[in-house]
Order: C-alpha cells, then structure tokens, then sequence
C-alpha cells in the first residue's frame, strides 16, 4: 500500500510537469506563421489545399491561450498533424517507427549497462592495479570517439571491405519480403521478437546481424561513459564506514565489494542508466542515419532536414513524455536498491 501510495503521488506531480512541457513546445509554434502551422492540424494531405479554411477552423489567428486549448485538445484525440516526410499522420509515424527504435534499445542498453556496472566494479576493486588501467585508458579512448566517425568506420569495415558481413538497414531484401507477407504474423513489429513468435530462425538471424553495427556504434562511447561513473561511485563506496566494518568482521572481499559496496554504488548509474535508456529508446538520430536503420531517431532526422514542422513537434513531445515517464521508474527502482530511500520522500 505504501509503495502504492508513492506511485500515485508521483504520477499526480507528473501533471503539473507535462503541462509545462506542453506549454513550452506549443509556445515554439508561435514563432511560425498562422499558414506554417496550420499543418499541426491536418490529418489528410488533401485538407492542406484550403490553408485559410483551417486557420478559420481552429483560430489560428485568435490569443496564444486559446489556439493553446484547441491544440491541447487536438493532442488528447490523437491529431499530431501530417508528416509530409512519411505521407503519413504524425501520430500514426510515431507507432510505426517506434518498434525499431525499441528493438534496437532493448538489445543496446543491456550490453551498456551491465559491461559498464561489471568493468567499473572491477576497476573500483583493483584499484591502480593493470585491469583497473586497462580499463580507463578504454574508457577514455571509447568516450572520444565521435559516434558518427565510428559507425563510418565499422560500415567501411563490415559492410564495404568484408562484401555485406554486417549490413545496414533492418533486415535484407529477402527477409523483408517474408515479414510482409500474409504467411508471417505482425505481433510487436519488432523484429526479432515477431521472428521467435513465428518460429522463423532465418529471420531472427537476419534481424539480429543487422542490429550488430548499430548496437556496437551505442555501445562503445556509453559503456565507457557508465563505467567510469560505477568506477567512481565505487571508490566512494568502498570509502564508507560500513565497508570497513564489514572487512573487520572477516568477510571476504568478493561478498564486500558485490554485496555491501555496489548496492549503494549503484545510486547514481540508475539514474543515468534510466535516462541512457529513455535516449535509445527516444531515438539515436545519428547512428539510425548512418546505418539507414528506420526507426523514430531516422524519422526525426528526415523531419528536421525538411522542416517538417508537425513531425518534429511530434518527437519533442513523445521524448519528453518518455523521458518524464522513465524519471518516474528511475524514483520507483531507487526504493528498491537502497533501503535509505523511504517512500516518503528523500534519503532519511
């Protein structure tokens, strides 16, 4: 019930905050002209032949708080405006380019953050000793590298040099065909997991080599990024009083570190690890560029090039509702890692 309790409290401080993300985004509108946004409002392509029709409909022409209720209420049905990018609604772009987006959070985010956990702990208990060197002068050259240079890179290698090893996109043309066909069941969209539900290896095996590129290009500069953060938090840890009353009490380094030290080290690679997440899963614009993967980061990326204002208003705003909701996981889990946080509120 208390845990209950929270969870309600939280989502009721979510609506003062999603009210002011919605004001601020619909606030940049303002900078465009009537006729420039008159396309938030358009749901077939054929409606934006009579502009002056619909700056009439919707008042575009009226004070910023009422234009702001009309597109408030325009959001809550579902009307984000058409997506000339993808000849599509914008609502309707979201769900279709979300699942690739998904599948390749869900296999990145993973490697990133247990690699990142796993390496940092291992570098804060060794500390100054070779692993614990090995491992920050990893950590320093993954987070220099540009995302953009080593995606080019690992294509030139993999896809160029070895004739098609790892391609880009998600899935080859012959695959393709099996998943639109009428034979191959459409559950999540997401690839690999509609392959398992079909019993469909071949399939899953395409999908899983092409996310290879992409989900190493994620992976090197944010394992890095994690692991000198876990590395960091442990040294703190270990620091602790409690720490060293338990190395007097005779246990043994292996119970020390994993089970006394890196429960609390974990804090903070919680909170980024969440918000890590919420990134991917909001979209990795440059790598789904560079590896033509379609997902919500790709269509973001059309959009802006193109001014495609409805589109790319859509995508602030489904990133900044995730991010809201990811913060919300992130409060729920720290009950859980550290016994100091009380549902009530703060670290008592």
């Amino acid at each position: 019930m208390e845990l209950r309790a929270y969870i309600v409290r939280r989502l009721l401080l979510l609506i003062p905050v999603l009210f002011g993300i919605s004001l601020l985004i619909f606030g940049i509108t303002m900078l465009f002209s009537p006729i420039e946004r008159a396309s938030l409002y358009v749901s077939d392509p054929k409606q934006l032949r009579d502009l002056a029709s619909i700056i009439q409909t919707y008042g575009l022409d009226q004070p910023f708080w009422s234009q702001y209720g009309t597109w408030l209420g325009q959001v809550f049905q579902g009307n984000l405006g058409w997506s000339k990018v993808v000849s599509m609604p914008v609502w309707n772009a979201i769900w279709n380019f979300l699942p690739a987006t998904l599948e390749l959070a869900i296999f990145a985010a993973p490697v990133i953050i247990f690699s990142g956990i796993f390496l940092g702990t291992k570098a804060a208990a060794q500390k100054d000793k070779p692993l614990d060197h090995a491992t920050r002068v990893g950590a320093i050259i993954g987070w220099s590298l540009p995302n953009f240079w080593l995606g080019l890179i690992l294509l030139m290698v993999f896809y160029g040099a070895l004739s098609g090893l790892l391609p880009p996109g998600r899935l080859s043309i012959g695959m393709d065909a099996v998943v639109n066909s009428a034979e191959f069941a459409r559950y999540t969209h997401i690839n690999t997991l509609d392959a398992i539900l079909n019993w469909r290896w071949d399939v899953f095996l395409d999908a899983l080599r092409h996310l290879i590129l992409p989900v190493i290009t994620l992976s090197v500069t944010n394992v890095a990024f994690i692991m000198r953060l876990m590395r960091s938090s442990m040294l703190e840890s270990l620091g602790k009083g409690y720490v060293l009353t338990a190395r007097a009490k005779g246990l043994d380094e292996k119970t020390v570190v994993n089970k006394h030290a890196r429960r609390n080290a974990l804090i903070p690679v919680i909170t980024i690890s969440g918000y890590l997440f919420a990134a991917l899963a909001g979209g990795a614009v440059i790598t789904e560029t560079i590896f033509n993967y379609k997902g919500i980061g790709w269509w973001a990326w059309q959009s802006a090039s193109r001014l495609d204002i409805p589109s790319v208003l859509g995508f602030a705003l489904f990133s900044a509702v995730l991010f809201v909701l990811v913060n919300l996981i992130v409060d729920i889990l720290y009950t859980r890692v550290d016994p100091r946080v009380r549902l009530g509120g703060g670290i008592q």
